[in-house]
């Protein structure tokens, strides 16, 4: 019985400095980054010499499922770039594509029969339909806007010879706590995932939309479905396939963020849902940079398998909770990580924002958590079936920056 619990106890500390590790991430990386810029080295982009001076030629695709109003203000927005060699797939899925005239021949609108019903899908029914061999593919949200150099910046990474590129988010909107909240976990996430790890020459992690990747590199992808996650199946692909994917904060893609509780949940089941879904792939990963002795493998693998932050945070306040009555010295080391998250969370939030009114409502994130919760509830639901966002913020790239032609 002795050595029952003599085990479980041990069991019990390592989860707790897993979990301690985790919560410490974030100041980790803070300070890392600080200290990096500090001594004035400089990116590994910037390190890095151009190796080409070939335009290269992008297959941009646009996934639209019903919500065909967002297809002009977004192909807009690419039709401002200052970088020229495109084409634009819109993949029009269960949409009345008869407005939908642009007067550019590099625009080119597809309406699948039957409806799809599903982005993986729609990604395929794209390439399917490429008027040639693209250099590479640009993926995009049907409710994204991006800024008039972000082809420009993604050429100059394919020009310097990386394969896989990871755009920038802003926030389209930020008009609600809700959405301000949601923007700042992408704010704390591309910090941590992809700028962080960006200084310090890993590779940086990518998301559903605005990351761009070497035409050939989708070949042999294989998804189980068509319901969410499909970036984590991108991403292990490609990780596993080139030195580095290169994060690019100069290519700035602007999305919406969500203005809704009962939204978020949606959202956030899909996540938490395709997080288990993928698990395999994450554990691969870093295993396979255990075995090859690979800090970039092993660091991107332990990042991928951390549980959903608010998960992590609950287990944090847990053990924080019970070595206060079973080991009162384990008890005020958890209370300093504690601390140095919250104070490394609202660092990064501010730094990435420079707005103040984040960390006013930061005050409202219990409620965002419980949300997840809620989400985390719904995730049978969400393995049966797409659980869509909608978007209603219907701006074009000049509401957010001013004159596009201003830009050089």
């Amino acid at each position: 019985m002795q050595s029952v619990l003599q085990a479980l106890y041990v069991l019990f500390v390592i989860v707790e400095i897993i979990v301690a590790i985790y919560i410490l991430v974030p100041f980790w990386s803070l300070c890392s980054y600080l200290l990096i810029r500090l001594l004035g080295i400089k990116r590994p982009y910037d390190r890095k010499p151009f190796i080409t001076d070939k335009n290269f030629d992008y297959g941009i695709i646009i996934t639209a499922h019903q919500e065909v109003e967002f297809v002009f203000p977004l192909v807009d927005s690419i039709l401002k770039q200052t970088y020229p060699h495109f084409y634009i797939y819109v993949v029009a899925d269960d949409c009345d594509t008869s407005k939908l005239v642009f007067g550019d021949p590099r625009v080119i609108i597809l309406k699948p029969e039957p409806a799809l019903n599903a982005k993986t899908r729609s990604i395929h029914y794209g390439i399917q339909h490429f008027q040639k061999k693209h250099d590479a593919i640009i993926i995009f949200d049907v409710d994204n806007l991006i800024h008039p150099r972000f082809l420009e910046v993604i050429n100059n990474h394919f020009r310097k010879g990386y394969r896989v590129v990871q755009a920038d988010f802003k926030p389209k909107n930020t008009d609600s706590n809700y959405a301000r909240m949601d923007a700042i976990g992408d704010m704390i996430a591309f910090f941590i995932d992809r700028e962080a790890k960006m200084r310090l020459g890993l590779s940086a992690h990518i998301w559903g939309s605005g990351i761009a990747f070497d035409y050939d590199l989708y070949a042999g992808i294989l998804y189980r479905d068509g319901l969410g996650g499909f970036d984590k199946k991108l991403q292990a692909h490609l990780m596993l396939s080139v030195p580095r994917i290169a994060f690019a904060p100069d290519a700035i893609l602007y999305d919406e963020k969500v203005s809704s509780g009962k939204t978020l949940e949606n959202q956030r089941a899909r996540w938490i849902q395709s997080y288990f879904k993928y698990f395999k792939e994450s554990w691969v990963i870093f295993v396979k940079g255990l075995k090859n002795f690979d800090i970039n493998l092993v660091y991107f693998g332990f990042i991928l398998l951390r549980p959903p932050l608010f998960i992590v945070m609950g287990a944090a306040f847990l053990f924080t909770a019970i070595n206060f009555f079973i080991e009162p010295p384990a008890f005020w080391i958890w209370l300093a990580v504690l601390a140095s998250f919250v104070l490394s969370f609202a660092g990064i939030v501010l730094m990435k924002s420079k707005d103040w009114r984040y960390l006013k409502t930061m005050l409202f994130l219990p409620g965002f958590v419980f949300r997840q919760v809620l989400g985390l509830l719904k995730m049978k639901k969400a393995k049966k079936s797409f659980l869509k966002t909608p978007h209603t913020k219907l701006l074009y790239i000049e509401d957010l920056i001013g004159d596009t032609r201003a830009v050089k």
